[in-house]
């Protein structure tokens, strides 16, 4: 949820520590920082404000160096304030040397450090004083003991004392061309090359590090990396060194351009807006249902299993949500789908049987991360992923992967990479029916002839948009909403009122539209916007009837519903007409509707909406 820019070499580097903060805002943040080694001195500048105004208080107080680290911070240990903001110094023990200026440690964490009170009570029991109330600055305090004059030995030892998840990159004093770093459950890459090819860089996306170099190093679970001018070492999990080739570079394109607003007025709007190209990339190439699909050795894994659990958290929860009801309709497996974070903390029943399925947009969700671990300690080894990011953690740990192309996704609120999901996802459902006899050779040809057509539809519904821009006018003035949908619908609905509440900050719930006189119609008032998911399908004179019960209260009705439903508009019925019915594939067109009902109804209550408030884009702790 935070980021982390580290770099060493022979020019100041300061700028790029900085352009590596402005291009991680997108994972969200509310403080953040530079520290470097200046004139054989630690200097820092911190601040509460975004990385433009940190970048201009650095460049007044004339802050530049060769070594540096640098941090965006999103709140867990200690309030949003400077002194809680990363870099943290350590100054050796007792309070005249924790508050004097330099220091000797600098350190920048992301995660969370489960033993932090425990290792506090020990260090301010050899003297040291702790300046804020985060758990980080506990590393820095711990690194600063154990140095015996070999930074990354004192990391490797601190790294031992440490339980939770963490990626640092921490500088010495005494040491003026070295960062060293770690990770444990939190990402971490290593770039090579740059402006020459004695550079060296830490970070936790490498996208930070777009246009500055494209070769990588991906650490795993338990690395310390040392980086020095021209050269850096690998010790994995802190003991043995790493081969050259064990820990290979690669060739990642991280484009800036990527990350360009163009002529959009939101990132999240842009995202929206590129669903029929995201989909088409992510679509591409595909001319048959074949297991290959999913990776060489699909066949294998897919003949060995009897059904699946989906492990996902937030949006991606949803997406898996829906593919439940494709993969028992369609491919007649058994499907259980699993909250990532309640899934590994309760007692369940194993099955080796089951294909386990993570969803993820970054692969780098340490709750997801964690319910894979977790599921395969449980003997279940057959996995696979749906995820955006082709370098990832995710992808790395599971057998299989299908890699969306969303492209990056800035905005907070996931748009583009669930629609892209539900491709994967459904792509897999017709894989699995296809193996286990469900499907036949015309209905193959059938859905992979609408999957082909969704780029089109879904530009036929982006066209919808000045209607929902008027029904957001209505919204913007109401404090909370409700959201009904029917079968492999009610999770679009559940997804359309999680963006309303992400971005417009609108109390917003969703419901299975059968259960309104089970509890939701004692909250139906003239008030309570209520927006209705619509298809044309064999539930459809159910949710009509639903509807009905919602206007005998009063309740004022929003309906996105297929051209053919015969659901006409009145007054207290708001009635936008879908382009057309699209079967199976519907949810992934009655989904953005509620994207640009959520988004312009932010807009018109001037929220922040690429970076609601206390809301980050990956979720990399617990």
């Amino acid at each position: 949820m935070c980021g982390i820019v580290g770099a060493v070499g022979a020019r100041d580097i300061v700028p790029v520590l900085v352009e590596g903060l402005k291009r991680l805002e997108y994972r969200g943040y509310d403080s953040c920082g530079v520290a470097v080694l200046q004139d054989g001195a630690l200097r820092r500048s911190r601040s509460t404000q975004r990385v433009a105004e940190l970048d201009t208080q650095a460049r007044t107080e004339g802050i530049a160096a060769q070594l540096g680290i640098a941090h965006t911070r999103w709140a867990t240990h200690g309030a949003p304030a400077v002194h809680n903001a990363h870099p943290h110094f350590s100054h050796g023990p007792g309070a005249e040397a924790a508050t004097s200026q330099p220091g000797r440690v600098a350190l920048v964490h992301n995660g969370i450090i489960e033993n932090h009170e425990e290792l506090r009570r020990e260090l301010q029991a050899l003297g040291y004083v702790f300046l804020s109330q985060t758990d980080t600055e506990v590393i820095a305090h711990l690194v600063d003991h154990l140095y015996q004059g070999d930074l990354g030995e004192a990391v490797k030892a601190a790294t031992r004392r440490l339980t939770g998840a963490y990626a640092i990159a921490v500088f010495h004093r005494d040491e003026p061309a070295r960062v060293v770093g770690a990770r444990q459950g939190s990402p971490l890459v290593l770039g090579v090359g740059g402006a020459d090819a004695t550079e060296r860089f830490l970070a936790s996306d490498a996208m930070a590090l777009a246009g500055v170099t494209d070769q990588f190093v991906y650490l795993e679970e338990g690395d310390v990396v040392d980086l020095r001018p021209g050269q850096h070492t690998i010790w994995a999990c802190g003991q043995e060194r790493v081969a050259d080739d064990a820990r290979p570079v690669r060739t990642v394109h991280a484009h800036s351009g990527a990350v360009e607003l163009g002529p959009y007025r939101h990132y999240m709007q842009k995202e929206i807006f590129e669903q029929p190209r995201a989909i088409a990339d992510t679509l591409e190439g595909v001319e048959a249902i074949t297991p290959t699909l999913f990776g060489d050795d699909a066949a294998g894994v897919f003949s060995q299993i009897d059904r699946v659990l989906i492990l996902a958290c937030g949006t991606s929860y949803y997406s898996g949500s829906t593919a439940k009801y494709w993969l028992e309709s369609i491919a007649k497996i058994p499907t259980n789908v699993e909250i990532a974070s309640e899934y590994r903390y309760r007692d369940s029943v194993p099955d080796p049987r089951t294909l386990v399925v993570t969803i993820s947009q970054s692969g780098e969700t340490a709750d997801t991360l964690a319910a894979l671990k977790h599921a395969r300690s449980q003997g279940m080894t057959q996995t696979l992923t749906i995820c955006n990011v082709a370098t990832s953690a995710m992808v790395r740990e599971c057998k299989l992967a299908y890699v969306t192309r969303a492209g990056v996704e800035i905005g907070v609120a996931s748009t583009k990479a669930f629609t892209t999901q539900l491709a994967g996802l459904f792509l897999l459902t017709l894989t699995l029916a296809k193996l286990r006899g469900h499907l036949s050779p015309e209905d193959e040809a059938e859905h992979l002839k609408d999957m082909r057509h969704l780029p089109a539809a879904l530009q036929a519904v982006l066209a919808l948009e000045p209607q929902l821009m008027a029904w957001a006018e209505a919204f913007a003035r109401k404090d909370n909403a409700l959201f009904l949908g029917r079968g492999l619908h009610y999770p679009i609905a559940l997804e359309g009122a999680l963006k309303l509440k992400e971005i417009s900050y609108i109390h917003a719930e969703a419901y299975p539209a059968g259960e309104l006189k089970h509890g939701p119609l004692a909250l139906v008032t003239a008030e309570m916007p209520v927006v209705t998911v619509a298809p044309n399908d064999t539930l459809l004179e159910k949710l009509k009837s639903n509807m009905q019960e919602v206007r005998a209260r009063g309740g004022e009705l929003y309906v996105c519903a297929d051209g053919d439903t015969h659901i006409q508009a009145e007054p207290g019925i708001h009635v936008i007409r879908m382009p057309e019915h699209y079967g199976a594939l519907s949810p992934i067109l009655h989904v953005v509707p509620l994207q640009l009902l959520a988004y312009h109804t932010a807009c018109a209550r001037g929220t922040d909406v690429d970076k609601p408030r206390n809301l980050a884009k990956s979720v990399t702790v617990e």
